[in-house]
């Protein structure tokens, strides 16, 4: 399994170590802001003028009477309500208040001679500067107190100010409830003037129809005529005529049940339905009569005398007692007549009494409803002239006061603004945080590869090798150089990379100038050549060549000479210092071969190179510039991609890496380079050990020498003596 192969781009959550690697890099951004503000902060405090403070307590109550008026309850205390509280707070900073504060005080005139303007201020512009600059109205929470607070440069005219707007405003207080409360009654008084006028037009209007419709005096003083049938005497009445109607109805039926039956059955039925005490006499009488009269017949014959009489008795008894029937049926027949007449007589005069009543109403209606309205009237008048009455009282009941200064304002005894200690602890606690946004910010907008992570995750390749800031030529720091070990360890990644030993063709790219390509390719060659190898340097960016001047030898003869045939492979070849270490410069470049690196001798020159040196590195362009890049990429073996710390966005990256790849390049890794091992200590494992270490090591060494030098000197001496 190869070791470097890339792995799966982790997830991007910033860690806490994240944050404080960016506030270390940032740190320079984040102290001169910090500072900046700082120092503005605490110019501006000690610049800005000393003002004092004054604090006036006032307790603000509604408009309540010590004694309740005629038609209200005394009440005692009152609800906390806010919204009063805020009215009040724009009724004491208005203008009707500060004016008189204005007036009092005279500031127009103080002022302008404080400010050094001629002439008076206007007062506009002294309310102004009352209100924007100098007035802090408040409240206690919960509470009906109110605190005005007032700021100047003088602590006696604070305290003189905030004094007087509370007095103005006590002063406006029960004005203003003097003036509302006449204005009311003024009110008042109009409205029951304009009452009386419709009183007296009503009553005019009342004796005129009392006079003209002839209400009787008698039922003047009523809110309607009085009926002859009141509502009782009509009920007892109409049970009457239901009594009378019924007698008559029962009187009838009866004569007509009389009058159809025969002379025997209306003496059996008149006893009963009409009892006669002379009939019922008559009829004993008859019964015994007849009686005897059958017992003497059986005893003495028809023509016994005695028989005769009772004969006679019984017969002038039947003609009595038919005369007596005849008179009863008349009675009744009389009985009913006189029923019906009273009946109708009855019925008549009720209808006519109720008909007088509802003309009587109907004529009387006028009067009654004018007299009705009279009363409304007189009625609301009487309210109106209570309430008069009542509101002129309340105006001389006494009356506890609405505003009650419970502390006066006394003058400052040290300023309040500007406060120093908050102001330049605002100022430090601002700095830091606009400081460390900023820096943040700036990272934000800062697309350039800062990690190993970002390479990993945008490029999909691995890392090869870390470079540090300040590297110079290891040819010349030789091989114990602290950066030597970091150029050891891409020589050693490089040389694992590799999936055949046959493939010793390097060439390095970068997306941009700048980035360090050729110092990261002629260090990696040092180190490889330190070891053993024979390695061979070509400076093959034919437009600006620049391994020459790192060399210090001619760039006359070189690359291009050989590719155009103008010199062999040998006399191109220089050496260095290095026995293993070879370089092939450039050469003079003419500007009609220009493709030269595409041509056919290059890839003959390249196979050549092979095999004559272990490793061969390719120094190039930026591949974004031009295409010999591009060209070396697709004819080398192995291309590796240097980027600088913080230099090119991230796009710039991987649009050189999809550059390589299009042309078929084997990019085997990622160099990063410049990297500032002091500010990003993710760092210090690739390379920060390494210089540790070797630091002692050196540090060993030389104490060794100058312990060796220190015994040979003493030796020496010894000598001459």
């Amino acid at each position: 399994m190869d070791p470097l192969k890339a792995v799966p781009p982790p997830e991007s959550n910033l860690h806490f170590l994240d944050y404080w690697r960016i506030i270390r890099i940032r740190k320079t951004v984040i102290l001169a802001v910090f500072l900046l503000v700082v120092v503005t902060a605490t110019v501006v405090t000690f610049i800005l003028p000393e003002w004092y403070s004054s604090t006036v307590r006032i307790r603000v109550d509604r408009d309540i009477s010590d004694i309740a008026g005629l038609t209200e309850r005394q009440s005692f205390g009152g609800i906390y309500d806010p919204f009063f509280i805020q009215t009040e707070y724009e009724v004491i900073q208005s203008e009707a208040i500060l004016h008189k504060v204005i007036e009092k005080l005279d500031l127009n005139t103080r002022w302008a001679r404080k400010y050094r303007t001629e002439g008076k201020l206007k007062t506009d512009e002294t309310m102004l500067v009352l209100k924007k600059r100098m007035i802090d109205v408040r409240s206690v929470r919960n509470t009906s107190i109110i605190e005005i607070r007032v700021f100047s440069d003088d602590s006696k005219e604070a305290a003189d100010i905030a004094n007087e707007i509370a007095e103005a405003y006590k002063d406006y207080r029960l004005e203003e409830r003097k003036k509302r409360t006449l204005e009311g009654i003024k009110t008042l008084e109009d409205r029951w003037e304009e009452q009386e006028n419709k009183v007296r037009e009503a009553r005019k209007k009342v004796d005129e129809l009392r006079t003209t419709l002839k209400v009787s005096d008698t039922y003047a003083s009523d809110n309607a005529p009085s009926p002859l049938l009141s509502a009782e005497s009509l009920r007892r009445i109409q049970f009457l005529a239901t009594e009378k109607r019924n007698m008559y109805i029962e009187a009838e039926t009866l004569l007509s049940r009389l009058k159809g039956l025969d002379r025997q059955e209306l003496r059996q039925t008149i006893p009963t339905a009409a009892p006669d005490l002379l009939l019922n006499s008559w009829l004993e009488q008859l019964n015994l009569a007849e009686q005897k009269l059958i017992t003497l017949k059986k005893d003495y014959g028809p023509e016994h005398a005695e028989v005769i009489k009772i004969a006679s008795t019984v017969e002038d008894l039947d003609k009595k007692i038919d005369a007596r029937v005849d008179g009863i049926l008349n009675g009744l027949d009389s009985r009913v007549a006189a029923l019906k007449d009273g009946l109708d007589s009855f019925q008549k005069d009720l209808e006519e009494a109720k008909n007088t009543d509802i003309t009587n109403a109907r004529e009387s209606q006028p009067y009654f409803e004018a007299k009705r309205s009279l009363e409304e009237l007189q009625r609301f008048s009487e309210i109106l002239a209570l309430k008069i009455a009542s509101e002129k009282i309340d105006v001389e009941l006494p009356k506890s006061a609405v505003v009650i200064i419970t502390d006066w304002a006394k003058p400052g005894l040290k300023p309040d603004r500007p406060n120093k200690t908050l102001n330049i602890a605002l100022g430090i606690i601002v700095g830091l945080m606009v400081g460390v946004g900023l820096a943040f910010f700036i990272e934000y907008l800062d697309t350039s590869v800062k990690t190993i992570d970002d390479v990993e995750r945008a490029l999909q390749a691995p890392v090869l090798g870390v470079i540090p800031q300040n590297v110079g030529l290891l040819i010349k720091e030789g091989a114990d150089s602290p950066h030597a070990e970091a150029y050891r360890v891409l020589r050693t990644n490089l040389l694992f990379s590799r999936k055949n030993d046959k493939l010793n063709t390097v060439c390095i790219v970068s997306a941009g100038a700048g980035e360090g390509k050729t110092t990261t390719i002629f260090n990696l060659a040092t180190v490889s050549a330190q070891s053993g190898q024979r390695v061979l340097v070509v400076d093959s960016d034919l437009r600006r060549p620049t391994l020459h001047k790192l060399l210090r030898v001619s760039n006359t003869i070189g690359l291009t000479s050989y590719l155009l045939r103008q010199n062999k492979l040998e006399e191109v070849i220089q050496t260095t210092s290095l026995p293993t270490l070879d370089f092939v410069p450039s050469g003079k470049l003419p500007s009609s071969s220009l493709g030269i690196l595409s041509s056919s001798a290059m890839k003959d020159v390249i196979n050549e190179l092979k095999q004559r040196y272990d490793f061969v590195f390719f120094d190039s362009p930026p591949i974004m510039g031009v295409s010999d890049a591009s060209i070396l990429a697709s004819e080398v073996d192995m291309t590796i991609q240097v980027i600088q710390y913080r230099r090119y966005p991230q796009a710039m990256n991987i649009r050189a890496k999809q550059l390589i790849e299009k042309v078929g390049g084997n990019l085997v890794g990622i160099v990063l380079n410049n990297i500032n091992m002091s500010q990003d200590e993710s760092y210090y494992y690739y390379s920060g050990y390494y210089h540790d270490y070797y630091s002692r090591n050196e540090e060993e060494s030389a104490a060794k020498q100058e312990a060796s030098g220190g015994s040979k000197t003493r030796l020496d001496i010894k000598q001459r003596f």
